[in-house]
């Protein structure tokens, strides 16, 4: 089998779309395909980009053209300047980035969760309380405290169940209602980080310049991570477990 058959077969066994993350899991299990290459990711990423019946979603997301009419139906497109702001594409997006969250936490062993809310919502084929690691938010402090956590949209927890990372993803919602989540939050040694597309940066700040959030600003809790960057570091991510030493 060659090696761009190798991804087809991969991608339609994962549902006709995949991550590079699920495609680089898999598509080297199948034993009728020989990779006699030092750099194998580099190998698969150049099939998704460059095969013909592969098409890109949104950067490290492909899928077969075979699939194409039932993933739309399913409300799953390629951005263009028709449905960016559909809603179809909002759900997507959220959904898709808080997988991509919970897949970096889940290869860098720690735990991970999402709000109960969420659980059901579908990262492509499975969903999201089936891709995290933890069923139920720890209790690692009081009540009200938990509690006003629990909808934070992706939480990372170290091995002794302490918030690690807190991400909040904001598409088209008010920025101001996750930066007031973190406000009461700040007390805890947590990296506190919005998630959104890069023309929201100015209002982020502009936000964060409010006088209710000056020692979130003035201690530099929060920060801003664009979507571009997210993709680019999962893609990174991924790649790390061929390295034979990690800087």
């Amino acid at each position: 089998m060659r090696q761009y058959e190798a991804v087809i077969q991969t991608i339609e066994q994962l549902g006709g779309i995949a991550t590079l993350n699920q495609i680089n899991q898999n598509v080297f299990k199948i034993e009728d395909c020989v990779w006699n290459t030092k750099t194998p990711f580099a190998s698969v990423r150049r099939i998704v980009q460059q095969t013909a019946g592969i098409y890109k979603i949104r950067p490290g997301l492909y899928a077969l053209e075979s699939y194409r009419k039932d993933l739309e139906k399913k409300g799953i497109y390629p951005i263009d300047s028709k449905n960016k702001d559909s809603k179809e594409v909002l759900d997507f997006n959220h959904t898709y980035y808080q997988g991509l969250l919970i897949e970096i936490g889940n290869l860098r062993a720690l735990g991970t969760f999402v709000p109960n809310q969420d659980k059901n919502k579908r990262f492509l084929t499975h969903p999201l309380g089936e891709i995290s690691t933890l069923d139920k938010i720890p209790h690692y402090s009081f009540d009200n405290i938990v509690n006003r956590s629990s909808t934070i949209d992706v939480i990372w927890f170290n091995k002794n169940q302490m918030p690690h990372s807190f991400y909040e993803i904001e598409h088209s919602t008010d920025i101001q209602n996750s930066l007031l989540k973190f406000n009461d939050l700040q007390d805890f040694y947590a990296r506190m980080v919005i998630v959104a597309d890069e023309k929201r940066r100015h209002e982020f700040i502009s936000k964060l310049n409010y006088g209710a959030f000056e020692r979130l600003r003035k201690d530099k809790r929060v920060a801003f991570l664009s979507y571009d960057s997210l993709n680019l570091q999962y893609q990174q991510e991924i790649q790390k477990p061929k390295f034979d030493f990690i800087v």
